[in-house]
């Protein structure tokens, strides 16, 4: 397989401390560093992923440092103004030649679904507007244009972080090279690999414990009918629980 660059991920918030912990640790750190190819010490794997974080408040022109404002016809909450995040994204994707796909978290935006995630995980860039308060004012929104809004689940959060992270972690450990054992990613729940349904259930040592035991067919050491067994347990697991799934086929 050829190598292919670094996908590019920008972040624009107005708290971009809250993504430090979460890109600094565990697959997502990992997959940004170069490290040692866990199969050949002489080698070094490169990075797969880059992150990078704009403050929309460095682009504000507000001399007090606002991004937002109360909304035209009254109401609770404010509304984040539509210059400094023009000036953010424009800013942003001046920084690198590739384009970028724009996204923008909101609960009114398409579901975030491993079918999307696996597409997103394809593409050169993505830039992700993380929004905040009541969000932002509709004509940024529509001067954007084209940007897929997304959502990760019928339900409100104070702002677009929580999700962007979600999103991003989503993505970044399909990439190739960022998780250790690339196979340990196939046949999850809602992969195309795994037909959309949910993934089988797992097991490790200790073979018994309080009194319950390992199921046999994994100890046999016959794949052909281990594969079998998963399958068919991927199968009554996801008619059981999520037979919206289910494939009618």
């Amino acid at each position: 397989m050829p190598d292919r660059s670094p996908l590019r991920i920008d972040v624009l918030t107005l708290f971009p401390d809250m993504f430090t912990s979460v890109l600094g640790a565990s697959i997502l750190k990992r997959a940004a560093d170069d490290v040692p190819d866990p199969k050949d010490a002489s080698r070094t794997r490169r990075a797969v992923v880059e992150y990078h974080l704009t403050d929309i408040r460095d682009y504000t022109d507000d001399k007090h440092g606002k991004v937002d404002k109360p909304p035209f016809g009254g109401g609770p909450g404010m509304v984040i103004q539509c210059q400094p995040v023009w000036d953010a994204v424009h800013a942003a994707e001046a920084a690198d030649e590739r384009p970028a796909t724009r996204l923008l978290m909101s609960p009114q935006g398409e579901p975030l679904t491993q079918t999307l995630v696996e597409e997103l995980a394809t593409h050169p860039r993505l830039l992700i507007l993380a929004g905040h308060y009541e969000g932002f004012d509709e004509r940024v929104v529509e001067a954007l244009q084209p940007m897929r809004e997304v959502s990760v689940g019928d339900y409100v959060l104070s702002g677009g972080e929580l999700p962007a992270m979600v999103l991003i972690d989503a993505v970044v450990r399909l990439i190739p090279g960022a998780v250790g054992d690339e196979a340990s990613v196939d046949h999850e729940s809602f992969s195309t690999s795994a037909d959309g349904g949910l993934d089988y259930p797992h097991y490790t040592r200790p073979r018994v414990w309080r009194e319950m035991e390992v199921p046999d067919v994994l100890l046999s050491g016959d794949h052909a009918r281990i594969d079998a067994w998963r399958r068919e347990q991927a199968a009554n697991r996801t008619r059981q629980r999520r037979p919206d799934l289910m494939n009618d086929d």
